[in-house]
C-alpha cells in the first residue's frame, strides 16, 4: 500500500520537491493538465499538489510504476539463476523480494 508509513516519507513529497518519479513520468505521458502543473504553474497555485497527486493517481501512474518495478524485479531474480546457491544468491533473491513488497 503507497501509505506514508509504508513510503517512508509523506506522501507527494517528491512532487513538492520537484523530483518527478516514475508515477509521474508515466501520468505525464497522458496528460496536458499534469503537465501544465508541473511546467508552468510549478505546483504553486492553491491545491495544483493535490490536483497533480489526484492526476498522477487517477491516470494509473501508480500502477504502470508498480508493473515496471515488477518486471525489473522478475528481471533480477531470473539473472540471479546463474549464481550458485550460496548465501548471498539467497539475500540477494530476499532483497528483491523485500523492496517489490514495500511497494507493490
Amino acid at each position: 500500500p503507497q501509505t506514508s508509513g509504508a513510503l517512508g516519507k509523506p506522501q507527494g513529497q517528491d512532487l513538492a520537491s520537484g523530483n518527478i518519479t516514475a508515477p509521474t513520468i508515466f501520468a505525464l505521458q497522458k496528460s496536458e493538465e499534469l503537465r501544465g502543473l508541473l511546467g508552468d504553474d510549478r505546483l504553486q497555485s492553491e491545491g495544483s499538489l493535490d490536483r497533480a497527486m489526484g492526476l498522477v493517481k487517477s491516470l494509473g501512474g501508480i500502477e504502470d510504476a508498480k508493473k515496471l518495478a515488477r518486471e525489473h524485479g522478475d528481471k533480477a531474480k531470473e539473472n540471479l539463476q546463474v549464481l550458485p546457491d550460496c548465501e548471498e544468491k539467497q539475500s540477494l533473491d530476499m532483497m528483491v523480494d523485500y523492496v517489490l513488497q514495500r511497494i507493490c
